[in-house]
């Protein structure tokens, strides 16, 4: 069984060194104990890194076979470069693992995702069993929204993020899937197959710093949603009839008022009506928006990545976003 492991790096050359070291270590005992094939490969993605992130992976290549390195064109994000490698790892492996480059998974779970491979599991989610590395803040605007995407109906594993085992076949049916908003963890339930689960857990992060800051955050979050899920247009749906219900209600009120010779002008309440109502076309029209933009984006069906060089043994050309 040849093993892929797909790691996407942006600007980690602090931590790569160690990243190395220890994945070579982990492969060499997986390796020795038959949990792999000889042929067993790490497939370091670089995203367009600022730093030099590239000539270490090219260097790490040229010392030891066990390395591939492939090289996007310029930074399509976190999400895509992990597409790409997970795309190219399929030409040649029976399995693959994805995880970060940061050292915060846990290497030495790999063990017991290829355990469950062998019980038949095409998918294994790796899932933290604890949020002790995060700040107050992150735990809990994590735990906001994973109740978010199950509240709108998101088929999402909880604590889940791109830790996980796919079989070849999963990978194949992956590359089924043409969203050019990509959202994977939303994705790989939808492949379908027999699941497991591995729990770990996260220590801090090596060296560097995160490639995830609350804005970027902010944004995975929004991309989510909206890839997933149209609740949110049901809601500014029901809305608009709740308001409109209302409308009427006060429509009657002003008639009467004025039959019965009780009206009276209220700048207050006119004012505060305006506002609110403004406010929630403006809302709405956001929400809309977002949705017409996600349109617009899949309809150009641009390429979600392009890969500049790829170093493998083979000297194959990868297939890159079919």
């Amino acid at each position: 069984m040849k093993l892929m492991v797909v790691i996407p790096c942006y600007n980690e050359e602090q931590v790569l060194p160690e990243t190395a070291k220890r994945l070579q270590a982990k492969m060499e005992q997986l390796i020795g104990g038959g949990l792999c094939g000889k042929d067993s490969r790490v497939l370091l993605v670089d995203d367009g890194s600022k730093d030099k992130t590239w000539e270490l992976i090219a260097a790490l290549h040229e010392e030891n076979p066990l390395f591939e390195g492939l090289k996007l064109s310029r930074n399509r994000g976190h999400q895509n470069a992990l597409l790409a490698g997970l795309m190219t790892a399929r030409r040649h492996c029976d399995v693959s693992i994805s995880m970060d480059a940061d050292l915060q998974d846990d290497i030495d779970a790999v063990d017991r995702f290829l355990e469950e491979y062998e019980k038949g599991c095409d998918v294994v989610y790796g899932v933290r069993n604890k949020r002790k590395s995060d700040t107050f803040f992150k735990r809990r605007t994590a735990l906001l929204f994973y109740k978010l995407m199950k509240g709108l109906g998101v088929d999402i594993t909880y604590n889940h993020a791109d830790y996980r085992l796919m079989s070849l076949r999963a990978l194949d049916a992956l590359g089924e899937f043409r969203e050019v908003n990509l959202f994977l963890r939303g994705l790989a339930p939808l492949v379908g197959f027999q699941t497991g689960v591995v729990y770990y857990d996260r220590s801090e992060r090596f060296a560097g710093e995160s490639k995830y800051p609350f804005k970027k955050m902010l944004a995975f979050a929004v991309d989510g949603v909206t890839s997933f899920s149209v609740k949110p247009l049901r809601l500014i749906t029901a809305l608009g009839i709740i308001i409109f219900v209302i409308s009427l209600l006060m429509l009657i009120y002003t008639l009467v008022s004025w039959i019965v010779g009780r009206a009276v002008s209220g700048w207050a309440s006119t004012l505060a009506s305006i506002w609110m109502i403004g406010g929630i076309q403006l809302l709405c029209l956001g929400v809309i928006g977002e949705y017409i933009g996600k349109i617009y984006s899949e309809t150009k069906r641009r390429p979600r990545f392009i890969v500049e060089r790829y170093l493998n043994e083979e000297k194959a050309d990868p297939i890159v976003d079919e």
